[in-house]
């Protein structure tokens, strides 16, 4: 798994840096999506899961979303941080 944020970044850093991520995204769907779970979520999680997250922010809106409205499953890696993300945005 790679790391996308500065190396050595401080957590809470990261945090602010994912939440602005979640809520700016390129479709209006996942905005509330991802910016409902950061708010709620992501100071819940792991590092090594704050680290998934941040990889999987740079997938495609397109793909994520068809993930988080079970149009096409999620590749195995993200399957839990989207339901994570669905459960926690209320918005499905």
């Amino acid at each position: 798994m790679k790391e996308l944020g500065p190396k050595g970044e401080p957590r809470e850093t990261k945090l602010r840096r994912l939440k602005l991520r979640s809520m700016r995204r390129g479709i209006k769907e996942m905005d509330l999506i991802l910016g409902g779970f950061a708010s709620n979520g992501l100071d819940g999680l792991s590092d090594a899961d704050l680290a998934l997250y941040d990889e999987m922010l740079s997938e495609s809106d397109h793909d994520m979303y068809q993930w988080a409205s079970g149009q096409a499953a999620a590749p195995e890696r993200f399957a839990g941080l989207i339901a994570q993300a669905v459960n926690g945005s209320k918005i499905f």
